[in-house]
């Protein structure tokens, strides 16, 4: 481990949700992760594919980005993720967390 710095490795205990739900044209699983850690965003996990992104509420503007992390061909299914997740994520405003 000499040849790594370390930028940090901090121990937190965290708010955990599981949830699942269907659509009209999918299941969802997922994990969110609410940590004090990421500038405050959640760090989202499906829990069918493993695929993560660490999600605020104005990412949910970015519909592409949500296909392209969660692997989601139609954008109707996404539109529907984004609803989920305008009801789920905090608002967090910017803070500074590397000083």
């Amino acid at each position: 481990m000499d040849q790594f710095e370390k930028l940090y490795d901090e121990h937190e205990n965290v708010k955990v949700r599981f949830t699942g739900f269907t659509t009209e044209n999918a299941r969802y699983d997922f994990g969110v992760v609410y940590s004090s850690l990421f500038f405050g965003k959640p760090l989202v996990v499906c829990m069918q594919t493993g695929r993560s992104t660490l999600l605020e509420p104005k990412d949910l503007d970015d519909v592409e980005h949500l296909q392209h992390v969660f692997r989601i061909s139609d954008e109707g299914q996404a539109n529907e993720l984004v609803e989920f997740f305008s009801e789920i994520l905090p608002s967090v405003p910017f803070t500074t967390q590397y000083e």
